[in-house]
C-alpha cells in the first residue's frame, strides 16, 4: 500500500435535503458520506423544502446542522423574486448566494433578467454568488456580472459551449470561475441506456461525448471539482416521474485520483480543484491538523450502497484506484477504515457570522 496524506477536500456543491426530505440524505448520513469520500468542509445547497430563502428557513437548516453535522459545513442562500430586498442581510450567515438560472429540483428557477441584476447588485461584492447557468443564461450571466462589476462562480459546466465560453471570458479579464462535476467527466449520453431513463436523470444532462473530451481538454481553466452530491432513492429515480440528481461524495476522489494514475490531471492540479481553489473562492477558513490518508495505489470497484442514506450510485461496478482509509479533523480521527469517530454535531459553520462566534 502506498499511503498519501492530502489536505482535507472542500465540495462547495452538496444537496443534504434538510430540511424537507431526510429520506434522502440529511446533515449527519451527508456529511458522513462526506468524511467517507475525504471531504472535511461541505456547502449545502438551498434548493430543500421550504427552500432557503429567509431567516426562518435558513435558521432550520442551521439548527439542524448544528445538532447533526459531523464535518466542517457551510450553507448556501437560495435567491428568489421574495427576498431581493432582504437576501443581503443574511449574507454574513450564508456561504453565498445560488442562483438557479436553468430548471433544476425545486422552485428556486428564475427566469426574470431584473430579478437577476438585481441580486448580483444588492448582494455583498465580497460574498460569492454562484450559478446554475447552461448555454443562453451562462451568457447572460456573464453579462450581468460584468454590467455589475462582480466575481460569478459557474456550476457543474457540462457543455463544449460552456467551457468554451467561460475560457474567452476569462481571457477577457472577467472574474470568473466554475467547477466541473466528476460525474460530468466520467458519464456521458452514450451511459444513459446502461443506466436506464430514471437513473441517468441529472441536471445538467448527461451531455455527448464530445463534450465530456471538451471539458477533460479545458481542465486547466476549470478551479473546482465539485460533487453536486444529489441524492434521491432508487424508488424516486425507478420511478414514472424521476427526481435528477446523483450522489457522488463517496465516489468524486477515488475517480478523480485515477484520472491521476492515467494522466490526465496531476495530482497538485486535483489539490487545487479540490482543496485550495474552492477556499479561496467561497472565502473559507483553514482547517488546521487536518488531513486525509489515502491508499493510492488501492483498486476496488464502487460499490452499488455506500454511507449515503440513498443507497444507490451511478458508478456502481466501475473500477477505481485510489481510497480513502483515515481522516483527521483538527487533529482528531473521525474516520478510519469504514468507522466514524465524529459526534453529531461536532462540525463548524464556516460561514463569517460564525466564525467571528468560534463555533
Amino acid at each position: 500500500m502506498t499511503s498519501l496524506r492530502l489536505p482535507g477536500l472542500i465540495d462547495p456543491h452538496v444537496h443534504l435535503r434538510e430540511p424537507g426530505a431526510i429520506h434522502k440524505e440529511d446533515f449527519e448520513s451527508g456529511t458522513k458520506a462526506a468524511l467517507a469520500g475525504g471531504f472535511t468542509t461541505i456547502l449545502a445547497m438551498p434548493n430543500t423544502s421550504p427552500p432557503l430563502i429567509d431567516d426562518d428557513s435558513l435558521t432550520l437548516a442551521e439548527i439542524a446542522a448544528a445538532q447533526k453535522a459531523v464535518c466542517d459545513y457551510g450553507i448556501h442562500l437560495g435567491a428568489s423574486p421574495q427576498n431581493i430586498e432582504t437576501a443581503a442581510s443574511l449574507a454574513p450567515r450564508s456561504s453565498g448566494l445560488k442562483l438557479y438560472l436553468d430548471a433544476t429540483f425545486g422552485p428556486l428557477h428564475l427566469t426574470d433578467l431584473n430579478i437577476i441584476r438585481e441580486h448580483f447588485g444588492r448582494w455583498p461584492h465580497q460574498r460569492p454568488i454562484l450559478c446554475h447557468a447552461e448555454d443562453r443564461t451562462l451568457a447572460a450571466v456573464l453579462m450581468v456580472a460584468y454590467l455589475e462589476k462582480r466575481s460569478v462562480h459557474i456550476c457543474h459546466v457540462s457543455r463544449r459551449s460552456e467551457i468554451e465560453i467561460i475560457r474567452d471570458a476569462k481571457m477577457r479579464g472577467l472574474d470568473v470561475t466554475c467547477e466541473v462535476g466528476p460525474h460530468h467527466l466520467y458519464l456521458s449520453t452514450d451511459d444513459i441506456p446502461r443506466l436506464g431513463a430514471g437513473r441517468s436523470e441529472v441536471r445538467p444532462r448527461l451531455a455527448t461525448p464530445d463534450d465530456v473530451a471538451a471539458l477533460w481538454a479545458n481542465m486547466d481553466i476549470v478551479d473546482c471539482i465539485a460533487t453536486d452530491h444529489a441524492p434521491h432513492t432508487l424508488a424516486e429515480k425507478d420511478s414514472d416521474n424521476p427526481p435528477p440528481g446523483f450522489p457522488g461524495l463517496e465516489s468524486s476522489l477515488p475517480l478523480m485520483l485515477t484520472a491521476v494514475h492515467d494522466s490526465r490531471i496531476t495530482l497538485d492540479d486535483l489539490v487545487n480543484k479540490m482543496v485550495h481553489n474552492p477556499r479561496r473562492i467561497f472565502d473559507l477558513p483553514e482547517q488546521p491538523d487536518t488531513y486525509v490518508e489515502v491508499d493510492v495505489d488501492g483498486e476496488w470497484t464502487v460499490r452499488e450502497k455506500g454511507v449515503s442514506r440513498c443507497g444507490w450510485t451511478p458508478f456502481a461496478g466501475m473500477p477505481v484506484r485510489g481510497q480513502v482509509r483515515r481522516v483527521v479533523l483538527r487533529n482528531q480521527t473521525v474516520y478510519e477504515d469504514g468507522s466514524f469517530f465524529a459526534s453529531p454535531g461536532s462540525g463548524r459553520n464556516v460561514a463569517p457570522a460564525h466564525q467571528d462566534k468560534g463555533s
